[in-house]
């Protein structure tokens, strides 16, 4: 698919679509819920994942603040920019806190940006602390990255989490030029978001491409035993105690 979109640049002014429609200038790689990915970032709201009406996440709310004396971070919407610029913070703050204590990440997402996801995923390799990830309810798409990204042995999920792998997809329009490049952006994600999956799973980069073909769901003891996860667990006393030393 990536291929033919690399190619099909005769025609100036040319639509391109994937699985989603993609209005001009524009690259997306959706979700299970249909969610926009950008990994052409044209500095303005609209390009960024949000409408220019949406409201700023805030940094700290009376939850967020009482888990995170926990050590405890919790994903649980769409990723968008506001969303990982938040976590990214947290997960500086905590290891700043104590750079040796287990960090915990909980998610429950459909997906989200490809760039606002890489931050998140690039902040987990950066901080010298273990993240423990615990899947709940949905993890799919960069959701899923996430999880499998947490430290090896500390990868958790609930019995009726379900974890979908997918390949990046999209469309995108413009100028023949534009779409050239486009195409070429849209290539490096997929090679670059599909190469991490084989990093954190174990699996061949080959076998993860063609798994992640069409949409692929997991039950959370298949995601373990594809490598997504180390641990299917009932109880909280099943996880590491949040703040644990490394």
């Amino acid at each position: 698919m990536f291929e033919q979109l690399a190619q099909g640049t005769a025609a100036q002014g040319a639509l391109i679509q994937g699985e989603g429609q993609g209005s001009a200038y524009d690259v997306r790689v959706h979700d299970a819920r249909a969610y926009d990915v950008r990994a052409y970032d044209e500095r303005t709201d609209d390009a960024r994942g949000r409408s220019p009406e949406a409201p700023s996440v805030p940094l700290v709310d009376p939850l967020s603040q009482r888990l995170l004396r926990e050590r405890i971070i919790f994903l649980g919407q769409q990723v968008d920019d506001d969303i990982a610029n938040r976590i990214c913070a947290e997960l500086l703050l905590l290891s700043a806190e104590d750079g040796q204590r287990d960090i915990t990440l909980y998610i429950n997402s459909p997906g989200g940006s490809v760039t606002a996801g890489m931050a998140i995923y690039d902040i987990m390799q950066y901080v010298p602390n273990d993240i423990v990830t615990v899947g709940m309810g949905l993890a799919a798409s960069m959701g899923q990255l996430l999880l499998c990204a947490g430290t090896s042995s500390k990868r958790y999920a609930l019995p009726h989490t379900r974890i979908m792998m997918h390949q990046p997809s999209g469309g995108i329009g413009g100028t023949a030029s534009d779409i050239r490049i486009l195409a070429d952006q849209l290539l490096y994600v997929k090679r670059m978001f599909l190469g991490r999956v084989a990093l954190h799973t174990g699996q061949d980069e080959a076998q993860v491409e063609k798994d992640a073909d069409r949409d692929r769901w997991f039950t959370a003891e298949e995601a373990k035993d594809y490598g997504f996860i180390d641990h299917v667990v009932r109880s909280a006393t099943q996880v590491p105690t949040a703040g644990t030393v490394s």
